[in-house]
């Protein structure tokens, strides 16, 4: 199908933005000393009280509280779901003496490991993995891209995978854990690469063989189930849509709301390429996890290999943004969000991620990482 046959199909004058969804994990600090803090079942349910109760969840940490949006279209609608979010389960993280920290790990931890909850699921996880599961209060980002149908969405993620290790360096939120200076941008990446269903998605024929290679991973025992595969980016186990979970939790609501229209605009390209035919490049997955790594490492600041071509050139961050840009301009216009994008996307390139921030506030302030805390914490009501 040619590109001018498929917009006859897809018309992008009169069509409805694609729906987006986006998931947000936090750490519970403790008010007074700022440290993680294990009170995650009494947070959510008063969070539940403020948001409704689909809207607030626990997490596998006990210090760990994740909230869940409503489906929207418009950037109105999801900045303004985000904001609720986020505001209301600040407040009733008051309401324990806590602090509601979107930092992709805990800038000041406790001793020893975070407990995780007592539910079967985790039991489950502690059992088969062991060690693997000490140390996974981890905080992220996830957003759900409508698409027509499983299928589609496979073909589409072959197209998303090698644009994977930009988001992480531009979203890059968690240089500090437990109260030192890990010399990463994205710690969280590097907790959560320990699961053995973690990374980049494998190449993916059709639909059929994701199928396979789900199965294949639960009955190695890689896997509890479908759900655990914690690919970068995947077909939603549960909703039809794409699900990028690439990114640490972002500092901000607007960030989030940038972060969460880009990924839209680039699920609609590869959707679109899809249509025409384009084939996309099959980068090895060993690139792959090597260019996350980088990312994670350095964030914007250091190279990246260009994984989203086949011969994945070193460039820097800045270029590749601008390769990323000409992919995603048409779509974002379509739908007004391209200059909130375009805003944000600069002021990382001119003030840099959330490991930036953070790592300037505990320098400048002599609060230290409890001043990074503060920095962070969600305003409530």
């Amino acid at each position: 199908m040619t590109p001018a046959a498929a917009g006859s199909v897809h018309p992008p004058e009169t069509a409805a933005p694609p729906t987006v969804g986006v998931e947000e994990e936090f750490v519970l600090a403790d008010r007074h000393s700022r440290s993680a803090v294990y009170r995650s079942l009494s947070v959510v349910s008063a969070a539940r009280a403020h948001l409704g109760g689909p809207h607030a969840t626990p997490e596998l940490a006990e210090s760990q509280v994740e909230t869940v949006s409503a489906v929207c279209r418009t950037a109105v609608e999801l900045e303004t779901e985000i904001l609720r979010l986020r505001t209301g389960a600040a407040a009733a993280a008051a309401e324990h003496d806590c602090l509601l920290v979107p930092s992709g790990i805990a800038v000041l931890g406790r001793s020893g490991p975070p407990p995780f909850l007592d539910q079967a699921r985790y039991r489950a996880l502690a059992r088969r993995f062991g060690p693997v599961i000490r140390g996974q209060g981890v905080n992220s980002c996830h957003v759900h891209v409508g698409v027509a149908d499983r299928e589609e969405a496979v073909r589409a993620v072959n197209h998303l995978r090698g644009w994977m290790p930009l988001l992480l360096a531009l979203t890059a939120n968690s240089p500090y854990s437990d109260g030192s200076d890990t010399g990463y941008e994205s710690w969280r990446s590097m907790v959560w690469s320990r699961w053995p269903s973690a990374g980049p998605p494998p190449y993916l024929r059709d639909a059929a063989h994701y199928a396979w290679v789900v199965d294949q991973l639960v009955a190695s025992g890689a896997a509890l189930d479908p759900a655990m595969v914690y690919w970068h980016v995947r077909p939603s186990a549960h909703l039809p849509t794409i699900e990028v979970r690439i990114a640490d939790v972002l500092p901000d609501a607007g960030a989030t709301t940038a972060y969460a229209l880009l990924v839209r605009a680039l699920v609609g390209h590869a959707v679109e390429t899809v249509r025409t035919g384009e084939r996309p490049p099959e980068v090895p997955e060993p690139l792959l996890r090597a260019a996350c790594w980088q990312a994670a490492r350095h964030g914007t600041a250091g190279t990246l290999p260009a994984t989203h071509t086949r011969d994945c050139v070193s460039t820097t961050a800045g270029r590749l943004t601008e390769e990323l840009w000409k992919r995603v301009e048409p779509h974002l216009s379509r739908h007004g969000d391209d200059r909130r994008v375009g805003a944000w996307l600069s002021d990382v390139q001119l003030t840099g991620t959330g490991a930036a921030r953070q790592r300037r506030v505990a320098a400048q302030d002599k609060g230290g990482l409890q001043a990074v805390v503060d920095d962070l914490a969600v305003d409530p009501p």
